[in-house]
Parts: structure tokens; sequence; C-alpha cells
């Protein structure tokens, strides 16, 4: 059985004292909810504080971004080892890096593939824009995510990631997916595409979780559906009852 996995997406939001604060009133909460892995995605600032925060606990820290080199002139930049040193996780290819920072396919790839050498579990974004939606090319775009983003990646390892089906057109927007139609999306594009690249255990085997305007409210009709594992949570992951509320909908136990 897939263990159900949620993480929050704190975006470009909260100051290391608003973090800490945050994180503090989700710890005893989170904590009482077992049978989930539960994830907390800050901006690089908090990732030190609350890894500090985070010991001794449960719930685990990710980072929203990295590059894919392991040092050098790039300013701005952080290097995989960087991000390891703090982090389990880390959010690739995230529909806003793409859009509004250019990255394709090829650079998400990359990305994974270093994540991976340095030991960390890549949580990899996919999905479809309105305008593709509309034109029915869905599969078209997804399956070319999937394919072009796990080139070169062993099947051991893409059995420890984590894949994110979020349609761009629901992120942020307060207007979600149906349940059944992300469901479909999942079982029969992004499963059959990881068949494809590798085999029946690994498609069965990796999480595939829903991220679009995911609230506590419409939670539980996502993770009644049979292939969607969790959520990729955004807005509603920056206020502690909320987030704690997705989590308990998830637990299956």
């Amino acid at each position: 059985m897939r263990i159900p996995f949620i993480a929050g997406n704190w975006k470009m939001n909260k100051n290391v004292e608003e973090a800490r604060a945050l994180v503090s009133e989700m710890i005893p909460l989170l904590e009482k909810v077992k049978g989930v892995e539960k994830v907390i995605c800050p901006p690089f600032p908090a990732l030190l504080p609350l890894a500090a925060l985070l010991i001794g606990t449960d719930i685990g820290l990710g980072a929203q971004n990295m590059h894919w080199e392991t040092s050098g002139a790039f300013t701005g930049e952080v290097a995989p080892g960087m991000v390891a040193e703090f982090c389990r996780y880390v959010i690739v290819g995230h529909s806003e890096r793409r859009l509004h920072f250019g990255e394709t396919d090829s650079m998400v790839n990359r990305k994974i593939l270093a994540a991976i050498k340095a030991g960390l579990v890549p949580i990899l974004c996919v999905g479809e824009t309105l305008e593709e939606n509309e034109q029915e090319k869905t599969k078209q775009v997804v399956h070319q995510q999937v394919m072009e983003g796990l080139v070169g990646v062993e099947a051991g390892s893409a059995q420890r990631m984590v894949i994110a089906y979020e349609p761009i057109w629901a992120i942020g927007t307060g207007r979600a997916a149906s349940a059944e139609n992300a469901n479909d999306v999942v079982a029969h594009i992004i499963r059959p595409a990881m068949k494809e690249l590798f085999n029946k255990q690994v498609a069965e085997g990796m999480r595939v979780l829903y991220g679009g305007s995911v609230s506590s409210g419409n939670a539980g009709e996502f993770f009644s559906q049979s292939e969607i594992d969790g959520a990729l949570v955004g807005g509603a992951s920056l206020r502690a009852e909320e987030f704690v509320a997705i989590v308990r909908a998830a637990n299956r136990e």
C-alpha cells in the first residue's frame, strides 16, 4: 500500500519569524496524525531554522527548487548538496518555475538527476495549461513532461520519487479540477508513462499527488480516489488548522 503524502508548498511567503511561529503551531497537531508522510517546503531562508525546529519529529522538510550544478558561478542559485544539508525533499518543475523562469523539460530532468545524486527525494510537478486542457492536449503535455523529466533515472530511484499532478489552470485560482478527472489523468496518463519508462511495479508503487486549490473542504474528494495518494498544497499550507485538516483527511488508517 502506498503511504499517503502531503507536502505544503509555501511559495514566497513567511519570513523566518513567521515560519517558526507557524511550524511551532503545526508540530503538536501534525504529530498526532500517523500513517501520513508530512512535508513542509518553506522559502530558502527558513530551511535552517525549521530544520532545527523539526528535529525529533516525523515531519519532513523540503526545498522549493535547486540548481543542477554542484557548485560554481551561478549567482542566486542553490546547489543540491546545500539543499541536502537540511532537507530530504525538493520540489522540481513546478509550473511557476516553468512559466516565470523558463524551465524546460530538459532543465527539469537535469535537476531530477542532480537531486537523486545528492540523496534527495524529488517531487516532480507536471500539468497542463487551461488552453492545453481546452484543446484536449492534457495527455500529450503530461506524458511528455513525465517522459522527458525522467530520462536517465533508474527504476530504483524512480520508485522513491513523488509526482504531483497540478493542472496549471487550477493553481491558486480556487478552481480545482474534479477529483474524477484528476484520478483519470493519474490512472491513464501518469502511471502508464511510468510503466513505459520503467515497469509495472514502479508505476503502481510510486506515489502521485494532486495539487491545485486543495483545501480542507475538497481534500477528501481527491483522497477517496484510487490513484491519488495525497496532495501538494499551496495557500492552504500557510494556515496551521487548514493544513492539519488536509493531512487528517489523507489518513487511511
